[in-house]
Formats: C-alpha cells, structure tokens, sequence
C-alpha cells in the first residue's frame, strides 16, 4: 500500500493512545492519554505528533467494539432465523465455562428472546431448497412492532444456498429502512448452526454503535484536514477499508492488539528468529501471542467475552495485567493483581488524579524501576509519594512494608503473564525454551527478562519504538481480506475448484476495497477425521492433491494434539483464503539509528527480592549499534522503560532493537 504522502499509525489502548507517522523516511511517535471518546484522542494525538501536518492515510487499532461488547453497549437486536432454531443461541453446546463451578454460566444472548423469530422455508445441506419461504409479510410486521436497533438473519444452511437469507433481508429492509441487518451467509458462511448464529447476531448488535463511531471518526479527520482516507485494522492482523468495517464490527473486535502482533513477526523475520512470543504490557492488559516462522498464530473460532465468533484473528491471549492493573487482598487474606484497572482517569496513585488504590506502575516507581521524574506520555508526572502511600495503606494490612508490597505485587503480575505465555505455547504443544520473548508496551520491558527467565526461554528483544511498537505496526500491516466457504468434502471431491473460487473471491474483494491487486493470496483448509468435534486449519494450494492435504492435517493433528491417525478417513469442511497486499512500510524501511544525547545518564537503587542494588541509567536514543549494556540497569526511552537485572546483558543490533541474554 505505497503512499503518496505521510502515513498515521493510532492504535487506542485503555490507558495511552500511540501514534506513529511515516513520511517515507522518517519515523516520528508518541503518546496521549486515551479519552472516553476515542477519536478525540486520535485527532489531539494526530496533532501533536504533526504538527498539523496532512497526512494521505489514517490507519487506526480501535477498542469501540471490544468496549461495546464488554460493557454490554451494543444494539437492540433481532434474531430471525428458520422456525425451530430461535433458542439455538441460548442452548449453545454441552460445554460448560466452568467444568466443577456449578455457578458458572453462560453469558446471557445478545438477541433477547422476546426479540427472535423464526420464518419457515428450508434448503437442504447440498443448498437444493425443498420447502418454500413463507408468506414474509406477518414476519416483517412481527420484527417490525419489536422496535430493533439492528437485525441478524441467520437460516439453516445459508452458508450452502443464501437466496433465501436474501430475500428475507429484501422484505425487512423494505420495511424497517436504515436498520442494519447482517446475514450469515455473508459475515460467516460455515456450518455449525450455533456458532454462525452468535458471530452473525453478535456482528449485528456491535454494527450501530462501531458503525456510528467509525463513520464520526471519518468525519472529524476530514473535517480537521488530518487524512483523506482512513483504514480500520482487522483482528486478523490486516487493514479493511473503514465503510466495511463500519458494516462488519465481528471483524475489527481484536482490532487493538493485532497491530504488535504483526511488528513482532516482522522485527522476528528481520533479526531470523524462527519462534517468537509476543509480550505487548500495556495499561490496562497484557496480550501474548506465539509466533512461528515469521506468521502470527491465527484462530479461526474463539469465543469473545463467553461468544462464539467465527471470524480470524490473531491467537492473542489477554490477561489483566497491565501497568494499571490494581493490588488487592481477597477474603481469604492472599494478595491479588487486576483484571481491574484504574485505567486513564484516575490512573494509578501516582499519576496524581485522585487515584487512591494501588497499582502495578505505583509498585515499579516504588522499587525504582521507574524515575520520579519521568513524563508518562509526555504529560503524567509521577508522584512518588502517593504511590508509596497508596501501597502502604495496602501493606498494612499484610503486614509488611512498602518496598516488599511492591515486590509482592510485582511477582504476582508476573505470575499472571507467566500462565499467559504458558497458555499460547505449552497448552498448544510448543516449547517456550525455544522460543524469544519480543517485548513491548509502556510497561513490557520492565517485566519481559524476569518472566523469560521464569520460562527458560532463550532470550529478549525489546524493538525499538517499544512503547508505541502496536503504532508502528499498523503501518506494517497490509490491506487484507478474509473470505471462508463452508464445504462438506472427501477424498475424491473437487477441493480444488472451491479453493481456486475462494482464492478469487478474496483477491477481487481486495482490488475493491484497497484498490490493488493482493501480493499474495494464501489459502487454506479446514480438515478433520470424520465424525471429529473439532478441525484443524492447515494450508493448501490447487492443484497440490488430496495426499499432499492429508498428510499435512495428519502432521499438524499430531503437533498439536500429540497423536495422528493416517489411516482414518479425512474431511475438509471449511476453505479459507487471505490475501494480503502492500503495506505502508517494512521493517527494511527504516533507518538505521543515529545515536542522539549522552547515553549515560547516572544510576539510581532498585529494590529487588535479594536487596538493593544500584543501577544504571542509559538512555536509549544514545546508545549506538553495538553498545552492550550489562544489569543492573534501566535503560529509558521516550514512550517506554526496560529494566536489565544482574547476570543480564543487552546489546544494541543494528535494527536498533535491544536483544537481552543472560
């Protein structure tokens, strides 16, 4: 996606905004504190960052439909579906969200059951229709007098034969006029009749509310002379025109941590690691995801918040445990980290706007890891005294002081990250010693060696732009379309006409959206043993054969699930495809680092569980290719600090990414 002029990264986070702008030689960042409204945060950061300069592109990580899905802010929506099937989404599947807690529950439908409706009307699994719809007026009045915000059809086997899905659009649309309605053959056409419903119903109730932010974004960055185009990032780690999200908010839900995904496999390929985690710490959570040589591990079904959606995205795995995240005591007197966080307003204590209870950054300014004189996105003054208070108030009642409080909360964050990284590698059948930790976040290089060390993993890489480095990936991020085809197929079966369709049906979405050919269309598919609950995704090419598809499932069934059966019968239910174009930038782009200011900037003590210890402080733009620093130390950048330990050494690689051993 080459541009004619400056390009604009804003990713949107809890607690900060980053920004990153590419000129086509020079890269320029920073941060702002994140706003209630987001795109009052993107256009004030915009212009700090610019200087007011115009920009030709606007590509923004955005958290509105995760928020709204969260907070349960969505629309009031209606379900129409074939009679029979209205309570699918409520009776869901035989799994329970917690096997041994007979409390748990599943979360209450996004489609009330007042507000679904069933339409008569059948096609079979092969798509041939054998039962006619019904007359449609008495359900378009029905749907109608329910007063819906938005609308979600989803009828049996329209991922096979969607006319009639269409036609029933066709007369509601007629009826209720600028309502959205989402149709499922178009948001997931896969089998599976829950799964398909609650992506299409949850598409439906995300739509007003992401549609209408996304639309006043547009508007505002054109009316303030800020872009002239903007692009929504995908959570499957690429870049949708902004109407089309705007039309498919299922699509941009993982939106915001996608972008560090693809700059850590793109920094991964630049310094040839094969295995890669990514660690993005920021304010609010902490995001991991594996990467394996040089592609970001993909999900094709993940469940959102307790809903199913069959939409790719990036595996990232969230905990809550980020710099805000607070330290509390529960009833039976064991300290606990998050998942709650004092977010931008108030912030932690220090932050000084009236937070009282402790937090992650308190304890990392508490121990000196962080300095009382840094400027958090260029703006939040620290105070210490606050923040020692906030976590005496919490030692007291453990009995201990405040140095070790903010130790204990440090080890417990820790803890939680550590479980996280274990989640997307040993749960998943790879081995983290293998792997290197790429860390990154306001807050990620101040815990990144520590939990390496806690998993044997071979080593750290803080890149460069650390604390803005979800920015800095949206510009590397390719336009991208995803398009599946739910299919029933077996040996013998023409796989290779509907993989050669799928193919061409992603590459002209991309020519229609992004304006471009794709540089590469990958395609894939979805394969199990027959009667198998579940499928595993590897790729295909046409033309490859039935042999070389089965021989790759066998190979990746076993990796994943420590066993293979190759002489069961296989078969393919799912084909995707993604095609992806030219990005903004690549990692090549860059220039090479010019080392500016003195590098050393004195030491100050951190406490650490085997005492004090005196570190000391190097600023990171002066440090020049080559340059090794040995712990303890603090290395301090503009949007971000990394802690060194004892016993570890960081050394300077010529990306200017900080490359930690031990």
């Amino acid at each position: 996606m080459p541009t004619d002029g400056t390009a604009l990264g804003v990713d949107v986070g809890g607690t900060f905004t980053d920004l990153a702008a590419w000129d086509g030689s020079v890269l320029r960042s920073g941060k702002t504190s994140s706003t209630s409204d987001q795109s009052e945060g993107v256009v004030e950061g915009a212009g700090a960052v610019l200087d007011n300069t115009a920009i030709s592109r606007l590509l923004h990580g955005t958290t509105v439909a995760t928020n709204a899905l969260l907070e349960r802010k969505g629309a009031r929506t209606a379900l129409v579906t074939t009679t029979g099937f209205v309570d699918v989404i409520e009776i869901g599947r035989q799994d329970r969200p917690a096997l041994y807690d007979p409390m748990a529950d599943r979360p209450v439908p996004l489609a009330s059951r007042e507000l679904r409706f069933g339409v008569g009307g059948r096609v079979d699994a092969a798509g041939v229709e054998i039962e006619r719809p019904e007359d449609l007026h008495g359900l378009v009045d029905r749907v109608a007098q329910s007063r819906p915000e938005s609308v979600a059809i989803s009828l049996l086997y329209a991922y096979a034969a969607p006319a009639q899905e269409r036609a029933v659009a066709a007369s509601l649309a007629e009826a209720l006029g600028d309502i959205p309605i989402s149709l499922s053959s178009e948001v997931a056409p896969e089998f599976r009749e829950f799964e398909r419903t609650s992506t299409t119903v949850l598409n439906a109730y995300l739509e007003p509310g992401t549609g209408r932010y996304l639309r006043a974004l547009r508007e505002r960055i054109t009316k303030a002379g800020i872009a002239r185009e903007v692009l929504v990032m995908r959570s499957s780690g690429g870049l949708m025109d902004v109407v089309a999200a705007a039309r498919l908010p299922a699509a941009v839900l993982l939106s915001g941590p996608a972008g560090g995904v693809v700059a850590s496999a793109e920094l991964g390929r630049a310094l040839g690691y094969g295995r890669l985690v990514s660690f993005d710490m920021g304010g609010t959570s902490t995001d991991v995801c594996r990467i394996e040589g040089g592609r970001p591990e993909v999900s094709y079904q993940r469940a959102i918040d307790g809903y199913p959606c069959r939409m790719p995205a990036v595996a990232v795995h969230t905990v809550g445990a980020g710099g805000g995240s607070r330290a509390w005591i529960d009833p039976g007197g064991a300290m606990r980290v998050g998942p709650q966080s004092a977010g931008a307003h108030p912030g932690p204590a220090c932050y000084g706007r009236g937070g009282l209870e402790p937090t992650v950054t308190d304890a990392d300014l508490v121990i000196g890891r962080l300095s009382p004189a840094t400027l958090l996105a260029g703006s939040v003054r620290l105070d210490l005294e606050a923040a020692r208070r906030a976590l005496a108030g919490l030692g007291e009642r453990l009995g201990i002081n405040e140095h070790t409080t903010a130790l204990g909360v440090i080890d417990v964050v820790e803890a939680h990250m550590e479980r996280a990284v274990r989640t997307v590698s040993v749960e998943e059948g790879a081995d983290p010693r293998a792997a290197v930790l790429v860390a990154f976040g306001g807050a990620g290089g101040m815990h990144a060696t520590a939990l390496a060390r806690r998993l044997e993993m071979t080593g750290v890489v803080i890149p460069p732009y650390a604390g803005v480095f979800s920015a800095v990936g949206l510009l590397l991020s390719p336009p991208r379309s995803d398009i599946a085809q739910g299919v029933l197929m077996t040996e013998g079966d023409r796989i290779d006409e509907v993989v050669t369709s799928v193919s061409v049906r992603a590459r002209e979405q991309m020519v229609a959206e992004a304006g471009q050919p794709p540089l590469e269309v990958r395609t894939l598919v979805d394969v199990r043993y027959r009667g198998q609950s579940h499928e595993t995704t590897v790729s295909y090419q046409p033309g490859e054969g039935w042999a070389v598809l089965a021989d790759r499932f066998h190979e990746t069934h076993r990796e994943r699930n420590g066993f293979a059966r190759p002489g069961d019968p296989i078969e393919a239910v799912a084909v995707r495809a993604e095609a992806n174009g030219e990005p903004v930038m690549r990692w090549s782009d860059l220039p090479e680092i010019v080392p500016a200011g003195t590098a050393r900037r004195g030491s100050r003590t951190v406490m650490t569980a085997h005492g004090p210890q005196e570190a000391v402080v190097w600023w990171r733009p002066g440090l020049a290719v080559g340059a090794e620093v040995v712990g303890p130390a603090i290395i301090e950048e503009p949007e971000a600090t990394a802690f060194i330990s004892q016993g570890e050494r960081a050394k300077v690689h010529p990306s200017g990414a900080l490359e930690v051993a031990w």
